[in-house]
């Protein structure tokens, strides 16, 4: 039991003294001639390298597959730009219909009644249209938009604004068309010509 106390207590001891120790100064001992740069210490040296690169020859599946890319290259470019461009179209189209969806599960109060009325008079505008054609397109498309403008009159308004505008701008433009068509005549230019001789 002895014996175990003092190999114990001996590094206890130990640890309690305090023993200061002082290191050279490389300045004194050593020049600036004898110090070495990091690059010339071995372990920081790489030996040179006499490798090449050899690239294997392809074979004829791998050539055949190069080409067949290259020459799919321009069509999968304009697939992935078409997907690019109608994704965005797709998305909101799908948004759209949830939308409604969800508004025809949960709808306003007195909605169906007012759809029941409004389909009505395409129907009616139907029945009245007998004979040409136009009226098969006109009537029925009239007779809703008057039923839905009892019903909406202020989105009403506001679609009436929009339309005469574009229809304005389309017959302004089939004027102009008409006219330039009718200034290039070349049976004009043809008799005009003949009038000179």
């Amino acid at each position: 039991m002895l014996k175990v106390i003092r190999l114990g207590a001996t590094p206890v001891s130990l640890s309690l003294l305090s023993i200061q120790v002082y290191a050279a100064s490389s300045e004194k001992e050593t020049s600036k001639k004898e110090l070495l740069k990091i690059d010339e210490l071995s372990l920081y040296s790489s030996p040179a390298r006499e490798t090449k690169y050899v690239e294997n020859p392809q074979s004829q599946l791998e050539e055949g597959v190069s080409q067949l890319r290259h020459a799919m290259e321009p069509y999968t470019a304009w697939c992935q730009d078409l997907y690019a461009k109608a994704m965005p179209k797709l998305e909101k189209a799908v948004e759209h219909g949830r939308e409604g969806c969800e508004f025809l599960q949960n709808p306003p109060a007195g909605f169906y009644p007012r759809l029941g009325v409004i389909g009505f008079a395409g129907i009616l505008g139907l029945f009245l249209a007998r004979g040409s054609k136009v009226k098969k397109l006109v009537y029925p498309a009239g007779f809703m938009s008057i039923g839905a403008s009892m019903y909406y009159p202020q989105q009403a308004v506001a679609i009436a604004k929009v339309a005469g505008t574009q229809l304005y701008d389309w017959s302004l433009q089939g004027y102009i068309a008409v006219e330039s068509l009718w200034k290039d005549n070349p049976k004009k230019k043809k008799s005009g010509k003949k009038g000179d001789k």
